[in-house]
């Protein structure tokens, strides 16, 4: 796979790249839940939450069956939560605020098919009280007030029937005493007249039944719906708010801080993982360092450091040439590699530093040492290694990298520069002939488990500086041989054939498409020599 199949075929967002990012954050989404959990916790105590008063209500409802899944019960609290009903409540209280606001103040909840709990705000205690008894009021009256005119309008649609019939019982009468009239009367008629009028006598009967009872009305509903738990004001804790408060806040502030972190690291695109740092500088990264501690464990970053320093060492000590360490983001930690490095060399030889690193104490950590410290332009001492310490960050002079040292070794912290930078400092490097040994990577991602060695490079590889084998030497070249007699010497005219040394022989090297026997008929033969004038009549 080529290195532009290679690109083409990454994701647009790596999900382990930002995984990483976000956890290495991590100082600035737990700063925001911990922000979250103060304002909460603030918010509760200087802005406590308005007295709420709960009522309950029982409703009988006049359709209700066992099989109802509470769609009543839905029905009356969304009844609650309209205009009207605020409104109603708004006037028997004399107050002016908007029903729609009013219905922001109160909710209500279906407790069972048949309770229906009322929680409302207030001003003050008694202010959420009186709401509360107003509203369950407006509420009890519209819905039997419902009810009736339900029963009333059932009434009515009887009586209308019942008079129907009894116009129509009107006219059958009239038919039958003109019928009953006649000379020869119509036995058939009569009958179906007589018929007819049983029929309607009996629906009229029926319809005054039906209206008197619809007339009563639903005396269940009226007197069961009513209020079986008075207005009361809910009890509060100040600690229970101000701990529900401070635990929102906490969840929101992390949501915030970890969406903020992931943006972040989208937009900033500052590579952390190994294989991706070593791919944009060019380098493999030869060893890695955690980061600097400040309060503990420093003997134990002070031993990794050692051992990183040794592993360094192992890397340069064969070359003769001049070495330099670039930092990166972790000026601390070369400049104090670089000591080590150079206390090292120092058992074995003179070695110097060249200090072009500002603000990172060279001069303080090699005190007191068998090494040197020295600016660039110092004349360099007869015997004497030297090893430059210098910066690779915005800003850099190029052009002085030259002078400290042939060949560079980048000291570099994951996720300080972004993608871009990487890739400049990879080209500057490159176009003043600097090769880069390795990197050594600061501050690690401790679960970064991803390959930073590259193998598609013999010159930018750490394997390219080991020492080539020598050339053997190139054998002699044989004699010519000379000509074969292919006749005695007393023949007139000596015919001779010479054979051309293999040596001389002109060899055609094979296409990488074609093999090697179908190009052996193009080979020109190395048996015989090329016909001449001599041995022209022998052949």
């Amino acid at each position: 796979m080529t290195t532009a199949e290679k690109e083409k075929s990454e994701p647009l967002i790596d999900l382990q790249r930002l995984v990483v990012s976000v956890r290495r954050r991590r100082r600035l989404w737990l700063a925001t839940a911990l922000a979250g959990l103060i304002a909460g916790g603030l918010v509760a105590t200087f802005l406590p939450s308005p007295p709420t008063a709960v009522a309950k209500i029982l409703v009988v409802h006049a359709d209700d069956s066992p099989s109802d899944s509470g769609t009543l019960m839905e029905t009356d609290v969304a009844v609650l939560q309209t205009t009207k009903i605020a409104g109603d409540a708004l006037k028997k209280l004399n107050s002016t605020q908007p029903p729609e606001e009013f219905l922001k103040d109160y909710t209500g909840l279906g407790v069972t098919n048949n309770v229906l709990q009322v929680t409302v705000k207030g001003k003050d205690n008694a202010d959420a009280v009186a709401r509360a008894q107003a509203l369950s009021d407006a509420f009890i009256a519209e819905y039997v007030a419902r009810n009736q005119a339900g029963a009333a309008a059932e009434q009515k649609a009887l009586l209308d029937q019942r008079n129907q019939a009894q116009t129509e019982l009107a006219g059958i009468q009239n038919d039958i005493v003109a019928e009953e009239a006649k000379r020869n009367p119509n036995p058939a008629q009569l009958e179906r007249l007589y018929s007819r009028r049983a029929e309607l006598t009996s629906k009229i009967s029926d319809y005054d039944g039906r209206a008197q009872e619809a007339g009563i009305g639903t005396p269940k509903v009226g007197a069961g719906t009513q209020i079986v738990d008075a207005p009361r004001i809910l009890p509060k804790s100040l600690l229970k708010s101000a701990g529900t408060a401070a635990g929102i806040g906490l969840v929101l502030g992390l949501l915030a801080g970890l969406v903020l972190a992931a943006i972040g690291s989208v937009v900033k695109d500052r590579p952390v993982l190994r294989r991706e740092i070593s791919r944009h500088l060019g380098a493999s990264v030869i060893a890695q360092l955690p980061k600097p501690p400040r309060w503990f464990r420093k003997g134990r970053a002070l031993e990794q450091r050692k051992r990183v320093a040794t592993t360094l060492i192992r890397t340069i000590r064969e070359d003769d040439g001049t070495v330099s360490l670039l930092d990166l983001g972790a000026r601390a930690t070369t400049a104090a590699l670089a000591a080590d490095i150079a206390n090292e060399l120092a058992e074995q030889g003179p070695v110097a530093l060249v200090d072009e690193l500002p603000k990172a104490g060279l001069r303080a950590l090699a005190a007191g040492g068998k090494i040197r410290v020295l600016d660039r332009d110092e004349p360099k001492v007869p015997g004497e290694r030297r090893i430059g310490v210098g910066s690779i960050e915005p800003g850099t002079a190029w052009t002085d990298l030259e002078h400290l040292g042939a060949e560079a070794i980048l000291v570099v912290r994951a996720g300080q520069a972004n993608t871009e930078w990487l890739h400049t400092v990879a080209r500057q490097l490159a176009e003043r002939r600097i090769p880069i040994i390795g990197v050594v990577l600061v501050d690690p991602d401790p679960r970064d488990h991803t390959d930073g060695t590259l193998w598609d490079g013999l010159h930018t590889a750490l394997r390219g500086r080991a020492a080539a084998p020598a050339r053997a030497p190139e054998p002699a070249r044989r004699p010519q041989p000379k000509p074969v007699e292919m006749f005695p010497d007393d023949e007139p005219t000596v015919r001779r054939l010479a054979v051309a040394p293999p040596e001389t022989a002109p060899r055609r090297t094979p296409t990488p498409y074609k093999r090697a026997e179908e190009n052996a008929a193009d080979q020109p033969t190395t048996r015989f020599a090329p016909v001449t004038q001599d041995n022209a009549e022998a052949l």
